[in-house]
């Protein structure tokens, strides 16, 4: 994986501009609100000189400890074979015992995963709103049109998702890269005009802002958490760039460039107070404000794209663990695996991203909203960390309880102070999240439950055999692969095809794949098999949580590891399984019924294996459920 290779210096320069462009694109953007809404709005503080310094101290020491030393430097150190992001962290936690602390935080991490679908909805609402806002700061004729061009660059970039990123990928480093030097430049020249902005480095302006202001300072956590925002990509894309690129990246311009715009407005309203409403854009000389409103529209695109991407491969490791039922997937690009578009996820996003945009019309507003499922999602990925970390380093119990304790602290009282903000607009992600989660939760239990079932009706192969000498059946030519979920005895499937054909082909074939609690699975470590006798055997698939199954494929390496050539034609035989749902033990009736309408528009197996779709029979069972 990326950070266990060392690049060349010229790949490790693209590795790094791409991770400008995909990790970054969110945190970078967050200058264009985050101040503002700490000094305008239904939470803001006076604009003083001693509350300017306080936030702009609190932004500071934000990104130090919750990005510089959480995720860059402990949280990318913990990697499931070379990814990161919570559902890595809840695959490191499930090898073991989910009883008790541990099943609760699976659960928790799976909450946190939902809350990812929350931010996947209001990043791009909030992100491309707030830069269009700027048209109306040069003058307000453009007032009314800033939700109506809202929604058609959301349109616009929802619609071109079937391409794939890829096609358009190749700009998003640079459009990032000159979005950084350029409000790095401006802050540097604001910071000129004001240099006793630098002051705000000085940890002590955040105690006396909280002294000061008490009770209302403390309600200002939930807009200065909005600098924050994407700080969750730097761990969950780490597979995708390794740990040196991305650090790189950050302290190389990200990080200065983020900190002399904050410092520029800053220094700005020391000196503007009545500019508070939005410091970004009055802080800019006249003759850069429509450049920049540009550039901020087309890095605000760039962080919504890295955000829709990030929910496609959240569903896709999902689907693999077992937690989201199967859906259409299709690959981009011939040559990244992980470049995966899902149409039914992409169109539920549009339409509610189009749907946020109209109901809060306002990136003030929607900025309640935001905190709450970007300050859960922490405090739920430090918890994580805490119980990975004492198994993978074994650190003395001291050391680790400290830093999970001051982690804790820090994105709690975040937390604390978003829940504040619940009725202005932090119950959707809330509602996104308990709905995304409850879906999880009956996919996830219903699964078990049908295993169970499965497993009920498996004969052993010893059995099996022993009834086929007493009545030998007639053989035909070709080879029948039967897909099942087991690694023991003779499938359901198998059981069915020859109830009622009667028949058995030359060369049989169970194949089972099974997906690990890993994000990849080496080639040479993919495929084994072993051999029944009587031209029966068994092959076993092993594919990570990153991965995608493909049949095929499967077949002709067990072929090069000396699996007999396989008798032409070969035909694939699945089961497709009809729940007949009954009242009883195991989960309630309506949970049931949920999971049959999930099981039934989950879309067919021949897709997901890639199999030939003129080479599959399938065979359907009633099962009691």
């Amino acid at each position: 994986m990326g950070q266990t290779r060392r690049a060349a210096p010229q790949g490790l320069a693209l590795l790094t501009l791409s991770a400008l462009g995909v990790v970054f694109g969110d945190l970078g953007t967050s200058p264009l609100y985050s101040l503002q809404e700490s000094f305008h709005g239904p939470h803001a503080v006076e604009v003083t000189s001693g509350n300017i310094l306080g936030v702009l101290s609190l932004i500071i020491w934000s990104l130090l400890v919750v990005v510089c030393l959480k995720y860059l430097t402990l949280l990318l150190r913990l990697d499931n074979e070379g990814e990161g992001g919570i559902l890595a962290l809840v695959a490191m936690l499930r090898p073991a015992r989910s009883r008790g602390g541990r099943a609760m935080l699976v659960g928790l991490g799976l909450f946190g995963a939902a809350l990812l679908y929350g931010d996947g909805v209001i990043t791009p609402s909030i992100s491309v709103l707030s830069a269009v806002e700027g048209l109306k700061v040069a003058t307000p004729v453009f007032e009314p049109y800033v939700v109506p061009l809202t929604v058609l660059i959301l349109l616009a970039l929802f619609f071109v998702q079937p391409w794939g990123p890829g096609r358009v990928g190749v700009v998003f480093g640079p459009i990032v890269a000159l979005w950084f030097l350029s409000i790095g430049a401006f802050g540097a020249w604001g910071v000129l005009r004001a240099p006793e902005v630098l002051a705000a480095f000085n940890p002590w302006h955040a105690v006396r802002f909280f002294q000061e202001s008490g009770w209302h300072g403390f309600r200002v956590l939930g807009s200065v958490i909005l600098c924050l925002t994407g700080a969750e990509a730097l761990y969950a894309d780490l597979g995708n760039f390794g740990r040196r690129p991305i650090r790189l990246a950050w302290f190389s311009l990200a990080l200065p460039a983020l900190l002399l715009s904050y410092l520029s407005q800053g220094a700005f309203l020391l000196h503007h107070p009545e500019a508070a409403d939005a410091p970004f854009y009055r802080s800019l000389p006249g003759q850069a404000l429509y450049p920049m409103v540009v550039l901020a529209m087309l890095a605000t695109v760039v962080a919504s794209q890295a955000l829709i991407s990030a929910v496609f491969s959240l569903t896709h490791q999902a689907t693999q663990l077992g937690y989201c039922p199967r859906l259409t997937l299709r690959h981009t690009s011939p040559t990244h695996e992980g470049q995966i578009y899902l149409p039914a996820i992409n169109w539920a996003l549009m339409t509610a991203c189009v749907a946020v945009v109209l109901n809060f019309r306002s990136s003030q507003s929607l900025a309640s909203a935001y905190g709450l499922a970007v300050s859960g999602t922490m405090l739920i990925t430090t918890l994580l960390f805490g119980s990975v970390a004492r198994r993978r380093w074994h650190w003395p119990p001291w050391a680790l309880g400290l830093a999970v304790a001051g982690f804790l602290l820090v994105d709690a009282s975040f937390l604390g102070a978003n829940l504040l903000k619940i009725s202005e607009g932090g119950w959707l992600p809330l509602v996104i999240a308990s709905g995304v989660f409850l879906l999880m939760a009956v996919w996830r239990r219903g699964l078990e439950l049908l295993l169970d079932q499965r497993d009920t009706h498996t004969v052993d192969m010893e059995k099996l055999f022993q009834t086929l000498s007493r009545s030998p059946l007639p053989r035909v030519r070709g080879t029948a692969v039967f897909l099942t979920g087991t690694r023991h005895g003779a499938p359901l499937v198998l059981m069915h095809h020859l109830a009622h054909n009667q028949v058995l082909h030359e060369q049989v074939v169970l194949l089972t794949v099974v997906t690990e609690n890993e994000a990849s699975v080496e080639p040479s470590e993919r495929v084994s098999w072993q051999s029944h006798g009587q031209g029966v055997t068994r092959v076993t698939a092993r594919y990570g949580f990153m991965e995608h199954p493909d049949v095929p494929r499967v077949l002709e390496q067990a072929r090069q590891l000396g699996l007999e050539v396989l008798t032409e034609p070969v035909t694939f035989y699945i089961g497709r399984v009809t729940l007949s749902v009954r009242r009883g033990r195991g989960a309630p009736l309506w949970a049931k019924r949920l999971f049959r309408l999930m099981l039934r528009n989950a879309p067919p197996t021949t897709d997901h294996f890639r199999l030939p779709a003129r080479r599959v029979m399938e065979l359907g069972a009633q099962v009691e459920f």
